[in-house]
This record gives C-alpha cells, sequence and structure tokens, in this order.
C-alpha cells in the first residue's frame, strides 16, 4: 500500500509541475515544460519511464450511458448534441481546445530515449503506451473536428509557425494516428495487468477505430475519401482477428442466462474475467470509486426503439406482433433476449438498499436502466461504486470483426457469424445467426430506420447493427456509431417511453397492487375515484398539468393514452442538419489570437 501512494505522490509531482507551466498560459498551444522536472533528471530509467506514463491513465474512462442518443428516452441535465441541434451551440460559445494532455505525451516521447541502461523492447513499451495515449488523444479530436492541427512535439515560445498553423487534413491526422497505433500494437507487452495497456488493448484500440473511420468514410460520400474505406475495413478485421486468433481472450458465461451479462457490469475483479482487454480498477480501500447508482430513475431512462431492438427468446422479432407498440410494461418483458431484463428494469426489480421493489418514474419515461447498478448496499451513494469498468471487452472485438467483415463484403460464411456473434448469442441462450437467413428476411423497421444501407448484404449489415446495439447498450458507443453510419437524424426523433393504456391507477412492480397514477391534473381525479382509501394513500401520483393547468415535462401520445413523450422534444424541437452537426465549430476566440491561421470547421 505505501509503495503504491509513493508512486501516486511521484506521479502527482511531476505532473503538477509540469500542469504549474500550463495553468499559467492562456494561448492556443501550451508552451514547452521548463520546471525542476527537467529531463537530464527525470528521465534517468526504464522505472521514470513507467512512473511517467502511469500519468497518462487517468484519461481513460468508461461510459455508463448513451447520453445524447436514440438509446435513450429523456435526460434531464441534456448532452452537448442536444444544444448543437437546438442551435444552443455556436462559434461564439463554443468549447476552447485544451492541448495540455497532449503536450505531456509529447514531452515524454521526446525524452524517453535519455534513459541508460535500458533495452530497446522495454523503452518502446513505454513509447508504444505514450503513443496509444497520443492517439486516444487525436481520435477525439477527429470525432469532433475532423480536421484539426497534428503536432508530433512540444512547442516553445518561438515555434510560432506551428503554434499558429492551419488545421491539418483528415487524411494527415488520421494516418498519423493510425501510426502511432501500429507502433503501439508492435511493441507493446502482451503480459501484463489488464488494468494496463498490452498489446492486446493497442489492437483492440486499432480496430475499433480502424472500423470507426472506414465506416464513416464510406458512408460520409461528401468527405471524397470512400475509396480509401475498405483499407480501414481491413485493418479492422484483421486486428480483430489477431486478437481471436490469440485464444487469450473468450466470453464470460459466469452466472449463466440469467446472469452473466449483467455480472460484467457489476464485476469486482475484472482482472479474472477472461472477456477483459482492458479495464479501469476501481478499488474501495484505495479510495478510487466512481458513480454507477446514478443509471436507475436519477436523470435518464431508456427508449423504446431500444427495448424494441431486442429479439424474442425464440429469434423472432419482437416488432413482428401485431400489438407491439401498445403493449404495457409487463408485457414487453415477455419472451425476450435475456440480455434485455439484465440492462432494462423489469417490473418487481428491487434494488439492494431497499425495502420494496422499485417504482419507476414516468417523468423519465418509466424503461428505466439497471445495466451498471450494484448489489452493494454501501455503493448505492454519491462516488461511491468500485465496481470495475470496461475500456475494452472481447465482445466488442468480435462486433468489430463481424461488421467489418459484413460493410467489406466478405463475411460469407457461417463460421464467421458462429466465431462472432453467436458466441454473443450463445452466453444468453439465443438462437444463433444465421447468414442466409439474414440476407433473405430483411427487417422492414430495421431497414427503414438505416435507409441509407444499400446493396445484397442490407440484411446481414442490419442484423449486426441490431446485436451491436444490444450487446453494447449503455457504453457510450451509441453516439459514434450512429455519427460513423450517417444517420444523425435519429439523434433528432422524438424518443417515446413506456406505453401507458389510459389515464389512471396501475402496476409497475409486478405484484398485482396498484402503484402509480397518471392524471390530467391534480383536479381529475376521476380515473382513481375506485381506489381504496389505502391504496390512494400508497400511489405516486403523476400529472400532465400542474396547477396552474401549464404542461408538465410529460405528455401522452394520444392525449388520455399512449407513449409518454416528452414536453421539451414537442416544444422546442431537435433538428439534425447534415452534415454540419457531424462537426462541433472551432470557437471564434481561438481563431482571432495573434497569428492564428485556424480557420472555421468545414460546415460551419
Amino acid at each position: 500500500m505505501q509503495n503504491i501512494k509513493r508512486q501516486l505522490i511521484k506521479i502527482g509531482a511531476l505532473l503538477g509541475a509540469l500542469f504549474l507551466i500550463t495553468s499559467c498560459n492562456d494561448d492556443f498551444m501550451d508552451r514547452y515544460p521548463t520546471t525542476s522536472v527537467t529531463p537530464e533528471v527525470f528521465f534517468s530509467n526504464v522505472n521514470d519511464l513507467k512512473t511517467y506514463s502511469d500519468g497518462f491513465y487517468g484519461s481513460l474512462s468508461s461510459p455508463i450511458a448513451d447520453l445524447g442518443t436514440d438509446n435513450l428516452a429523456h435526460h434531464n441535465s441534456g448532452s452537448t448534441i442536444d444544444e448543437i441541434m437546438r442551435g444552443g451551440v455556436t462559434p461564439q460559445n463554443a468549447a476552447v481546445w485544451s492541448w495540455s494532455a497532449l503536450r505531456n505525451i509529447n514531452f515524454f516521447l521526446e525524452n524517453a530515449g535519455r534513459v541508460k541502461g535500458a533495452s530497446a523492447t522495454d523503452v518502446n513499451h513505454y513509447v508504444g503506451i505514450a503513443r496509444f495515449f497520443r492517439a486516444r488523444f487525436y481520435i477525439d479530436k477527429v470525432n469532433q473536428y475532423s480536421d484539426v492541427p497534428w503536432y508530433g512535439k512540444t512547442m516553445g515560445t518561438s515555434d510560432l509557425d506551428l503554434l499558429n498553423k492551419k488545421q491539418d487534413s483528415r487524411t494527415l491526422v488520421v494516418d498519423s494516428i493510425m501510426a502511432d497505433l501500429e507502433f503501439a500494437a508492435a511493441n507493446i507487452k502482451p503480459d501484463g495487468h489488464k488494468s494496463t495497456v498490452t498489446k492486446w488493448g493497442a489492437l483492440a484500440q486499432l480496430a475499433q477505430f480502424a472500423l470507426q473511420e472506414g465506416t464513416f468514410r464510406k458512408y460520409h460520400s461528401y468527405l471524397n475519401l470512400s475509396g480509401s474505406a475498405n483499407t480501414f475495413l481491413q485493418r479492422a478485421v484483421s486486428a480483430a482477428e489477431e486478437i481471436m486468433k490469440s485464444s487469450k481472450f473468450s466470453i464470460s458465461n459466469a452466472g449463466g442466462v440469467n446472469r452473466a451479462y449483467r455480472d460484467l457490469f457489476i464485476s469486482l475483479n475484472l482482472q479474472a474475467n477472461p472477456e477483459t482487454i482492458l479495464f479501469i480498477d476501481y478499488d474501495k480501500d484505495l479510495g478510487r470509486r466512481r458513480n454507477a447508482h446514478t443509471v436507475l430513475d436519477y436523470e435518464w431512462a431508456l427508449s423504446q426503439t431500444l427495448m424494441e431492438s431486442y429479439l424474442m427468446k425464440d429469434g423472432k422479432r419482437f416488432t413482428q406482433q401485431a400489438d407491439y407498440k401498445t403493449k404495457n410494461i409487463d408485457q414487453v418483458f415477455v419472451n425476450r433476449d435475456p440480455r434485455m431484463e439484465q440492462t432494462f428494469m423489469k417490473p418487481g426489480f428491487q434494488a439492494v438498499n431497499a425495502s420494496t421493489p422499485q417504482r419507476l418514474k414516468p417523468t423519465l419515461g418509466g424503461y428505466n436502466q439497471i445495466k451498471f447498478y450494484p448489489e452493494i448496499a454501501d455503493m448505492i451513494s454519491w462516488e461511491a461504486a468500485y465496481t470495475d469498468a470496461f475500456v475494452f471487452r472481447y465482445a466488442e472485438v468480435l462486433l468489430i470483426f463481424a461488421e467489418a467483415k459484413a460493410e467489406l463484403g466478405t463475411l460469407t460464411s457461417q463460421a464467421d457469424l458462429d466465431r462472432s456473434i453467436n458466441l454473443l448469442r450463445a452466453r444468453v441462450g439465443m438462437p444463433a445467426m444465421q447468414l442466409g437467413e439474414a440476407n433473405a428476411n430483411v427487417d422492414p423497421v430495421l431497414q427503414a430506420y438505416y435507409a441509407n444501407v444499400k446493396g445484397g448484404n442490407v440484411g446481414l449489415i442490419l442484423e449486426i447493427r441490431r446485436e451491436r446495439r444490444v450487446e453494447l447498450a449503455c457504453e457510450g458507443q451509441r453516439y459514434r456509431d450512429v455519427f460513423r453510419w450517417e444517420v444523425g437524424e435519429r439523434l433528432a426523433d422524438q424518443q417515446q417511453g413506456m406505453y401507458v393504456k389510459g389515464l389512471g391507477a396501475m402496476d409497475v412492480t409486478g405484484d398485482g397492487k396498484v402503484d402509480i397514477a397518471i392524471l390530467e391534473s391534480a383536479k381529475d381525479t376521476g380515473p382513481i375515484k375506485d381506489l381504496t382509501e389505502e391504496e390512494k394513500k400508497n400511489i405516486s401520483l403523476y400529472y400532465l398539468k400542474d396547477a396552474n393547468g401549464n404542461n408538465t415535462s410529460i405528455y401522452l401520445e394520444n392525449g388520455n393514452s399512449g407513449h409518454i413523450m416528452f414536453t421539451v422534444a414537442r416544444d422546442k424541437k431537435k433538428t439534425f442538419e447534415k452534415p454540419k452537426y457531424y462537426y462541433y465549430p472551432v470557437a471564434n476566440s481561438q481563431m482571432v489570437l495573434d497569428g492564428s491561421k485556424l480557420v472555421q470547421t468545414n460546415f460551419w
């Protein structure tokens, strides 16, 4: 424990000293670090490389929701993309770029070679880790702006041409990212604790980004880069396949079909999980904790369209049923893919710190999220969870492999599905996807949802997208998926919550007793007049109008029945302007600095 604390103190002192320079400089690019932590003093042995590079891990994150996407019915706090679609983000108020993390990485890369007495293998291992994190830094920038300045070195005050240069092209920056990831995959050692970057984590990042860039170029034809899309898709396949052929990872089935999936996201020890490629190691004793309880009935709930994506347990589509749009909260869970009730809160769910089943809040839509929700009582409070969190898991690698091959048109054998998608289905006892059936029986609902998918492989691509949406729900992937597939309009859809058959009381916990009531207003008690006094005392009441007759936050699709809808989505409609809203604007304040050659993001 003391060794860990001393190591953390050393990292903090180093990066803190570097940060002092950053914090005193508001220029477009942070200046070269000149502190007491000098290259000559610090970079003396391999352990110094480890100490410095350990500071990069703070940038890793593991989302617990798909904020701003069609996977959420409603989110009380909104998101940046919501603000963009409502016209609330402009070049005048756009966020300013921060480059301090990049400067620290480049500083390391420039000085790692100073180490004496170390093998090239050991030095290149840590150089690979730094380049892995530089790639991730720039992946975020490309995702937001497309064209950005590429900086492969720290800037001194005399480097005015570099400091003030115009953005580099997407192709140059992406090629530089790929070069960093290729170096990382070739030089980072394959063995190590899974909370540190290994060769396999670098390959997973390479596969993920290659799939993202390949599909982005394929579907965003206005970029005139579609000719190079297949090169990226082929690299996504080969990187994923290298991980698959290593036999170091497998799909975790511990807990059986009704627990294995959920248990992945509430684990105290992902190091021991065969699915783990890279994870964030939260720890109760060391005070490394996070929020996880906020997924349930706090600020958001899941959407009708996500719920509809889950197949029936026999592999048939939920949307094939004539009444699929009018099923109540109990009925939608009947005979579904088991991942649904391990992601959505099924009536009867009871939190570990509660004495009664959880009552849903219709103000969020009703489809509560339980994925990531802890099952240990002392985690059910702010920043209290110490469950570990995936950065990369093997399931995503299998999805990357299948999607990239489908987009290339090279997924032509049942064997490829059986070693990828069908391993995920087998974990939860779902029937295997059949190659011939996918293309012969195209889902019309999915085809309308992703209308730009064309060609003879449509059905297979759509079914793989369904599998990806279901398997990776709430893991922060959906936003980039919608963008790379060039279907941003899906983010402007007015999302729906659960179906309500009519105003009045209803049972939402599955115990046969009424729990909540939705009424027009506090005055309109007719729908609950036949309840006993005891029932009236115990139900939670929700209204469509407040005491002054004003609309509340929700309304029903058909007035007094239908899906729960959201007033803000109706009254402040979102519009997705293509291709403009696939990117963020550059802040005007950055472009007016003396000597700056920056230009505004394309389409803004």
